[in-house]
């Protein structure tokens, strides 16, 4: 029986399946909470179940990106040691790619963990900073796209294309100025005539 042996490469393929499976968790999550932060979806029992779907999609999603990184250890074709892991620019397979891979690691660490001090940093600051998780999924991208084996794959892009779409749409709504409504003119009172009030006098 000839043909290379799957244990060769089992750490390879344990990390690029982790990466995907963080890209569309990344993505999924990202996604979720530009909906809710543009309001175009304005009912509560939603709402309330989008905000778990996000934290647990968002959670999972680190778990996966770590899970992604220290597969990559054991690597034997890349060899990155652990430097080449965990410090940006550092690897020697196209440093620039997996170093935004690695940049987009640690981001999505620092905004989603940060939900939990959301009350110690202020719920306003947490907001300012948690706008920054759409760049975890550009970087994301870039990083499939540059440093991915499954790059030149047509469902990598189909799915990249059909993804992100509504990520920039939803994306656009959310940082674009909203026009105010203007306030709803108030009614005046019926106007009677001075005539009909000098007969009810009379």
């Amino acid at each position: 029986m000839s043909g290379p042996n799957p244990y060769d490469y089992i750490w390879w393929l344990a990390s690029r399946a982790s990466g995907v499976v963080a890209l569309g968790l990344v993505t999924a999550s990202v996604g979720i909470g530009l909906l809710m932060a543009t309001r175009l979806l304005r009912r509560p029992g939603l709402n309330r179940v989008l905000v778990k779907l996000h934290e647990h999609l968002a959670l999972t999603g680190l778990v996966a990106i770590a899970v992604h990184g220290i597969t990559l250890l054991g690597d034997s074709w890349l060899n990155p040691g652990v430097g080449g892991v965990v410090v940006p620019f550092a690897m020697s397979y196209r440093p620039a790619f997996t170093g935004l891979g690695i940049v987009a690691g640690y981001l999505a660490a620092l905004l989603g963990l940060s939900f939990y001090a959301r009350r110690r940093i202020g719920t306003r600051l947490w907001r300012k900073l948690h706008r920054g998780t759409a760049a975890v999924y550009v970087l994301g991208a870039v990083h499939a796209l540059g440093a991915g084996t499954d790059a030149s794959t047509t469902w990598l892009r189909a799915f990249l294309l059909v993804t992100g779409a509504p990520i920039l749409f939803l994306l656009l709504v959310r940082i674009l100025p909203r026009r105010k409504r203007a306030p709803a003119a108030r009614r005046r009172p019926p106007q009677v005539p001075a005539s009909a009030i000098a007969e009810v006098q009379g």
